[in-house]
């Protein structure tokens, strides 16, 4: 049986002053609003059904969270956030550009065919 430890996998040290260092939990400084670059595509999936897809956030992942819950309250849909990467279901392409407007984001465009 595996026991999991918050030392990333260190045992043990002979070392008396040893402090491990903690992790850090998010990687990306907060980007201002009118600095991002968004690009919003439509994606078809399986079963011929479509999704609205914001890509290029930078950010930590709580702001992505964030603004993932607040573009699905405002289209009525599902979806998700991950990895910079904001999935809508359905197509809401023009919903979604007109929202991240008005919420300062400047560099926003419809992207893709």
């Amino acid at each position: 049986m595996s026991k999991k430890n918050n030392f990333g996998g260190f045992v043990f040290s002979t070392d008396p002053n040893f402090r491990p260092e903690p992790e850090a939990d998010d990687d990306f400084e907060e980007v201002p609003a009118d600095k991002q670059v968004l690009r919003i595509w439509l994606e078809r999936v399986k079963g011929g059904k479509e999704a609205t897809v914001v890509k290029g956030f930078a950010g930590p992942a709580g702001s992505l969270d964030q603004l993932a819950k607040t573009l699905k309250n405002k289209c009525a849909a599902g979806g998700n956030a991950k990895d910079g990467v904001i999935i809508i279901q359905g197509d809401h392409r023009d919903k979604v550009l007109k929202l991240l407007l008005e919420m300062g984001y400047k560099n926003v465009k419809k992207a893709g065919g």
